[in-house]
C-alpha cells in the first residue's frame, strides 16, 4: 500500500495545485498525461530513480504556467511567441534568370550598346536579389555572385580593354561559351541547393 510519501503522487498534486486556474477537464487531462508519461518512463527505464524521472519533467510550477499560458488563462505568463518565418518576396528563380539570361543576350548582341547596358543592369539587380534572398546561405550567395556576376564582368573588361586576349571571333566565342557555362552551372547549383 502506498504512503503519502509517494513522490509521484506529490509531484502530480503539486502540478494540479499550481494549475488550479485551468478548467477542471483540462487540469485533469494535464495530470493524466503526466502520470502516463511517468508510468511509461518507469516501465522503459526501470533502473532510473523516480526522482530523476520527475526532475526530467521539470518543475510543477513551470509545467502549470505553460499549460495556463497555452489555455490563455489571465494572469498566466505568456508563452513565448514562435519566431516568425521569413518568406522570400521574390521567387528564387528570378535572381538566377536575371544573372544568366542577360549574359546570353549580351553575347548574342555584342555590338548593341543598349543590350550591353541592359545586361549589366539586369545582372546587378539579379546579384542584389540573390544577396537579399532567404533561399540561400551566405556562403552560397557569395559563391553565386562571384561566379555569375563578378568573374564574368572582370573577364569581359580584361578581354575588351587589354591586348592579352587573342584576336578573332573564334577565341571570343569560346571565351563567351566558357563564361556562359560557368554562369549557367552556378545558377543550376544554386537552384538545386536552395532552401524551401
Amino acid at each position: 500500500m502506498k504512503t503519502t510519501a509517494d513522490p509521484v503522487r506529490d509531484y502530480l498534486a503539486a502540478v494540479e495545485r499550481e494549475a488550479s486556474a485551468l478548467p477542471a477537464g483540462r487540469r485533469q487531462e494535464l495530470v493524466a498525461d503526466l502520470a502516463e508519461h511517468i508510468e511509461v518512463t518507469r516501465a522503459e527505464q526501470p533502473a532510473t530513480p523516480v526522482g530523476d524521472i520527475l526532475a526530467g519533467l521539470g518543475d510543477p510550477r513551470t509545467i502549470a504556467a505553460t499549460a495556463l499560458a497555452e489555455a490563455g488563462v489571465q494572469g498566466a505568463a505568456p508563452a513565448p511567441a514562435p519566431a516568425p518565418v521569413r518568406r522570400g518576396k521574390v521567387h528564387p528563380l528570378v535572381p538566377l534568370l536575371m544573372l544568366t539570361v542577360p549574359y546570353l543576350f549580351a553575347t548574342l548582341l555584342p555590338d548593341v550598346p543598349a543590350a550591353q547596358f541592359c545586361s549589366g543592369l539586369f545582372r546587378i539587380v539579379g546579384a542584389v536579389l540573390l544577396c537579399t534572398s532567404v533561399h540561400w546561405a551566405p556562403f552560397q550567395k557569395v559563391v553565386g555572385v562571384v561566379l555569375t556576376a563578378v568573374l564574368p564582368s572582370v573577364a569581359i573588361v580584361i578581354w575588351d580593354e587589354t591586348t592579352v586576349a587573342p584576336a578573332g571571333d573564334t577565341p571570343a566565342l569560346v571565351a563567351n561559351l566558357i563564361a556562359l557555362t560557368v554562369i549557367a552551372g552556378t545558377s543550376a547549383w544554386l537552384w538545386r541547393s536552395r532552401r524551401a
